[in-house]
Formats: structure tokens, C-alpha cells, sequence
């Protein structure tokens, strides 16, 4: 092929449609007409010569080569803001972006802190934060979407090898209960106490709660003998519940701190046992670096870590992609000369 026969702006449409599930919505979120959707849709199957959707349902479904071109159009948009990101660090830290990336209790709790403190150092510099599950965060991280993630959950086994993992930080588990529990009253309790509560907890499929399951075991805390009362969908939802009274819960410390503070929870520690889980640093050193991301990782991160964390691991040398292409470029000179 002489030309390419797509663009980059049909590469997006193609992504906004995926993501959307109708070319309506996917023209409403790129600020398009829907007939200017439709028409660069037709343009680019005509010029690839495939159909890219199968057009009999309501929902908009991608062909296995609209499946294709989207999984090669993803990597290429990933790379194209990439190059911009490099190009606008020409400029110091006085404009570009870093996106942070976090699992549901670090989003909530610990990220904003540390992104607070950066903005104040560096205003002008656009941050983003995404808060999802952390397999889905530790993928973002490897296809470059995200710069660096702090997650408390298992990362998945496939990205290993593509990601740097550091331990980062020890994060406490706490249990919670309403102040006029009787154990309240109480300065410890015991193991066996724990099995006559009722808890509260998070979806038996969710992360976290797999993630305190197997941290509690490691205790030889039995959570299959636990009654629970309910599953909630939020660790909000779950300190409302035991403030009201509906029973216990096993919470990140982090996520307590203020309902301490204003005497409406109380924390009951457990006699000899201290429940601990490991949050973990991810980034992909095969990727470029932003200079936000460096001033980030090297002035924020190291207030929040565990005391001697290795902060040296993290002052690895940027991916190498100006030279690469600067050292093509003078190649492809000298060859036309």
C-alpha cells in the first residue's frame, strides 16, 4: 500500500464507537455530527474493504476486523499521545500531563493527598487520576495509558515480566465497629471474639474483599466462619452501615481516618494480631517517562512510602524514542543523499 488507508481521527471514531456502543453517543463524545460519524465509518470500510460492525442489532458490534483494527488502533492512538507527552516535556514542567492510575482504596484515599501536594508544586501541569480494578489499572500501565499505579491487589501473572513491581507501603487493616458495641468498650479483643459479630463486607468477587480474605488467613483468621449480615458495593457504604450500627468490618486504615477523628467509629484491635497487606508500585520501564512523571515519582512518593524505601529503583533512564528517531532520521538523510 502506497498510502495508509485510515486516519487517525477514524482510528478514534472507531474506539469512541467501541466504547459507546452506538455511533450516537460516539459523535456526542467526540462533539461531531452522527452523519460525519457514519460517513468516515463507510470511508474506512471502503478503503480496507471489510465491514467493520454488523449492523443488524440496536447496539453497535464490531466485525472480527473491526476487532482487529481496533486492537492495532488503540496501540497507535497509545503511541501518537505519547509522542506529544515527550514533546510538550521540550517545555519543562510548565505544561503536559501525568496520569496516575489506582486500585479502589489507594484512588480513594491515598492518591488525592499525594496529587494535592504535586499540584501545589506544579500547577501547571495536567493531572489525571483513574481509579478501577487493579488488573485492569496494571494493564493501562503496560500499554503506556497510565504512567505509574499504586494498587493493593494480585497483579495479573501475564504482565510480570512488562511491568516493574516495588513494594511501596504497608497498609493497615483495621477492624470497625459502631461505638456503642459492647466491644467498643473494650482495649482489645480476641480472635475467637471476631467469629460472634456480624460483618459487613464487599462482594464476595470483588478485589478487595479477596485481597482481606487471604491477608485475614495469613493472620489465621478464618473468614468462612464470619456471619455476614450484608455485601455492600463501596467501602463508603460499609462505614455508613457499621456507624449505624448493622454490624462490623474489616477497612483500610486510610479510609477511617476522619470518622476517627470525629468519634463516630471505633477501632478495635485484635489481641496479638496485626493485619497488614502490601500496596505495590507499578510502571513500565519500557516506556517514555514524563519529566512530570519523574518529579512525581521522585518528590512525592517517597513522603508516603514505607521509611528506607528504595526510591533509587525508580531513576531509570527514559526510553530512548527522540534518539531512536532522530538517529533514523539522519539514516534516511543520508541514504536520500
Amino acid at each position: 500500500m502506497s498510502d495508509l488507508p485510515f486516519t487517525l481521527d477514524q482510528l478514534r471514531i472507531l474506539k469512541a464507537i467501541a466504547a459507546e456502543g452506538s455511533f450516537k453517543r460516539a459523535a456526542d463524545s467526540l462533539y461531531v455530527s452522527q452523519p460525519a460519524v457514519s460517513l468516515q465509518v463507510q470511508n474506512l470500510e471502503r478503503q480496507l474493504d471489510v465491514p467493520l460492525f454488523d449492523r443488524g442489532g440496536r447496539r453497535a458490534q464490531l466485525t472480527e476486523a473491526g476487532h482487529l483494527l481496533l486492537s492495532y488502533g488503540e496501540k497507535i492512538l497509545s503511541l501518537c499521545q505519547e509522542t506529544c507527552r515527550a514533546i510538550e516535556d521540550l517545555q519543562n514542567l510548565q505544561g503536559g500531563t501525568l496520569i496516575v492510575g489506582a486500585s479502589q482504596t489507594t484512588g480513594t484515599y491515598l492518591l488525592p493527598k499525594m496529587i494535592g501536594m504535586f499540584r501545589q508544586k506544579y500547577p501547571d501541569v495536567a493531572v489525571q487520576l483513574h481509579v478501577h480494578s487493579t488488573r485492569r489499572t496494571a494493564w493501562s500501565v503496560a500499554n503506556g495509558q497510565v504512567d505509574l499505579a499504586i494498587i493493593g491487589g494480585e497483579i495479573p501473572g501475564e504482565l510480570a515480566e512488562s511491568l516493574e513491581i516495588l513494594p511501596y507501603a504497608e497498609d493497615e487493616l483495621s477492624l470497625i465497629l459502631p461505638v456503642f458495641h459492647p466491644f467498643a468498650k473494650l482495649e482489645t479483643i480476641q480472635k475467637e471474639d471476631l467469629y460472634k459479630l456480624q460483618f459487613i463486607a464487599l462482594d464476595s468477587q470483588s478485589t478487595i474483599r479477596k485481597v482481606i480474605d487471604q491477608v485475614l488467613a495469613r493472620c489465621e483468621i478464618d473468614t468462612r466462619r464470619f456471619k455476614f449480615e450484608m455485601e455492600l458495593n463501596s467501602i463508603e457504604a460499609i462505614k455508613n452501615a457499621v456507624q449505624s450500627g448493622l454490624g462490623a468490618a474489616f477497612v483500610s486504615t486510610s479510609a477511617i481516618a476522619k470518622e476517627l477523628q470525629m468519634g463516630v467509629l471505633h477501632c478495635t484491635p485484635i489481641e496479638g494480631v496485626v493485619v497488614k497487606r502490601t500496596l505495590w508500585l507499578i510502571f513500565n520501564p519500557n516506556r517514555y517517562r514524563s519529566k512530570a512523571a519523574e518529579a512525581f515519582s521522585q518528590e512525592i512518593l517517597p513522603q508516603f512510602a514505607n521509611p528506607g524505601w528504595n526510591h533509587e529503583a525508580l531513576k531509570l533512564s527514559q526510553k530512548k524514542l527522540v534518539v531512536n528517531t532522530l538517529d533514523t532520521a539522519t539514516t534516511t538523510s543520508s541514504d536520500a543523499g
